[in-house]
């Protein structure tokens, strides 16, 4: 499904800002980097190849001296088969030198000129403090980092230190890296690579060459010189044990072909779960069913992403459901469920004396039906002036002014009308909510965190959402802005759709809200939407029939609750415990065969047990 995402310009003229000050822990420079103490393994090490590599591209000799001329297949950031243990360690900074002259830019879908500013068409500073274990290097900071770069936010992930024989007496290295749009949600993933020693590194080269971005697709690439400030970086030992214990609780994966081999008989096709998507425009794919992850591969159009496991997806409005919704019913089994009976003039204060607010409540605004809008055209407010000036402003302020900015139109929870920026308010109104239960420090999303994300083991990529005033301490988007791997949104997913909204037994979502949301509830499906074909929205989550107009082994209807995410997200969670999410960014929502192939491994409920 469709999500009209106003495309903006690159509107801040100003010079690059410096990197926020203490964005990046940096150790006092030494001689030398410490030596590595005990640490709880990274399950898999250590190493065991022979170091006898035959590489081809990005040889040690063209890391010492050479120069980028444009992208280079993604094998050449990966870890190989015979990769041997690392002789170094690495503990302290790395910072790239000369970004914003160097390197080099291709543009493959700008319609809206973005590459214009030449602050696009490079790398934001880079300064990344980095410990090692075994052969896993491990960034200080994890997740969106706020860089002060007037085009790009920055991401780094977990990547391999290992040896090979051509590389003399130095260790090499590869970390994934993600550009993120400043004040808005597309992910660009890449991929650096450096060798390294005990006080020394080599120039530093990099690349990009895939997105999940429907509106701004490019290559970038480049080699530059780097420093290296080996010294202690604060909480190491901490930082690579809780990297250890990350690693051994991601769920158990497999490829997406197993799925076949563990159900021969089932006659799953798994090569239909990708059916209608363009394969070009598909980031990555997965399918979580029987306790078990299968997993499709990270394309790039250099092959494939060598950390698939890393790469960073946006959430979009995967964020309503993941964010806002599972919020709002962690609220109701803290509090009670009156809370989604709160009224938005009262939790607001910039709603406080507006008539058009007043009657409107967070339940109906976790609905999208405040009556307040300009058209009630399918998502033409959406699309329209209002909501592009909405995602455009970047001040908390001017947010605010504009979500609150449309006339009233109809009685609260009459008619459905899709506003991202009614997503906006509801966070914030539970926030503030949350403040006089919790007190002044409290925080919608920290609490989602600490509540929900972190206790089922979701990664530290997953763990913050893009605020207003670009910056950590302004207030969450709410309706997008939230960012997943391959193992968080499976987990996440699980979560509610397996453990029913438990953890570890202890029920932490308020769990009538919660079987109304995911469509067990018949007698509370939700507002009818509008479009080709109407659905269920309720909660942030939506909701798709299936009949047996769909399928005709469908003998009788079921509901599929599901996150849906602009440009081309789905995760859908079925009623047979398998879900099933792709992202892409070709505008495609498709996975109806997705639900059908899923069907065969166990019945939906009405659907006939011979299904093939």
């Amino acid at each position: 499904m469709s999500r009209p995402f106003p495309v903006r310009r690159l509107r801040r003229a100003a010079a690059v800002a410096a990197v926020l000050a203490g964005l990046f822990a940096v150790p006092p420079l030494t001689t030398a980097a410490p030596a590595a103490t005990a640490s709880v393994p990274v399950p898999g090490d250590p190493l065991t190849g022979s170091g006898a590599v035959n590489r081809t591209q990005l040889t040690a000799a063209e890391l010492t001296g050479g120069s980028a001329e444009d992208t280079v297949p993604d094998s050449a950031f990966a870890l190989p088969p015979q990769a041997a243990p690392p002789a170094h360690s690495f503990e302290g900074t790395l910072a790239l030198d000369g970004l914003s002259t160097t390197g080099g830019f291709r543009a493959l879908k700008d319609p809206d000129g973005y590459a214009d500013a030449a602050v696009t068409r490079h790398l934001p500073p880079v300064d990344i403090a980095l410990v090692q274990n075994g052969s896993h290097l491990v960034p200080a900071k994890r997740g969106l980092q706020y860089t002060g770069n007037p085009a790009w936010n920055l991401a780094v992930g977990p990547g391999r230190a290992w040896n090979e024989d051509g590389d003399g007496q130095r260790t090499r290295a590869s970390l994934p890296f993600a550009l993120i749009e400043r004040n808005a949600n597309c992910v660009h993933n890449g991929a650096l690579t450096f060798l390294f020693d005990q006080t020394s590194v080599s120039e530093v080269r990099y690349q990009i060459t895939t997105e999940t971005c429907a509106y701004f697709q490019f290559d970038m690439w480049g080699q530059v010189p780097a420093h290296y400030r080996p010294g202690p970086v604060d909480g190491a030992e901490n930082l690579r044990d809780a990297y250890a214990a990350e690693t051994k609780d991601r769920l158990p994966t497999k490829p997406l072909s197993a799925l076949a081999t563990d159900y021969p008989d089932s006659g799953v096709d798994v090569t239909k779960f990708a059916s209608g998507v363009t394969p070009s425009a598909l980031s990555t794919l997965g399918f979580y069913y029987g306790g078990v992850h299968y997993v499709g591969n990270c394309r790039t159009r250099q092959g494939t992403y060598p950390f698939c496991g890393q790469m960073l997806l946006p959430s979009y409005s995967t964020a309503k459901s993941a964010f806002a919704g599972t919020a709002m019913m962690r609220l109701a089994k803290r509090y009670g469920p009156a809370v989604a009976q709160e009224k938005l003039s009262c939790r607001i204060p910039e709603a406080a004396g507006k008539t058009a607010w007043s009657g409107v409540t967070l339940d109906h605004t976790l609905d999208m039906a405040t009556g307040n809008y300009t058209s009630s055209g399918y998502e033409t407010d959406e699309s329209g002036r209002t909501m592009a000036n909405f995602f455009a402003a970047e001040p908390y302020a001017d947010k605010m002014r504009l979500a609150l900015s449309f006339p009233h139109k109809a009685k609260p929870g009459s008619k459905w009308v899709y506003h991202t920026s009614d997503t906006f308010l509801a966070a914030r109104a539970m926030n503030n909510y949350l403040r006089d239960k919790a007190g002044s420090g409290a925080d919608i999303f920290d609490m989602l965190r600490d509540d929900v994300l972190k206790p089922i083991s979701v990664g530290p990529d997953s763990l913050v959402s893009s605020r207003t005033d670009n910056s950590p301490g302004g207030a969450p988007f709410g309706g997008y802005g939230m960012f997943w791997t391959q193992d968080s949104v499976a987990k996440f997913a699980k979560f509610l759709n397996n453990d029913h909204g438990a953890i570890n037994g202890k029920q932490v979502l308020d769990p009538t809200l919660l079987a109304a949301t995911m469509q067990q509830t018949p007698e509370a499906r939700g507002m009818t939407t509008k479009g080709a074909k109407p659905m269920k929205y309720q909660n942030g989550f939506w909701g798709r029939e299936f009949t047996s107009s769909d399928n005709p082994v469908y003998t009788s209807p079921f509901y599929v609750p599901f996150m849906s995410g602009y440009g081309g997200i789905t995760v859908a969670m079925m009623p047979n415990g398998a879900t099933y999410y792709y992202f892409s960014d070709n505008n495609e929502f498709s996975w109806s065969t997705a639900v059908a192939e899923a069907a065969k491994l166990a019945p939906m409920p009405g659907t006939a047990a011979t299904a093939r």
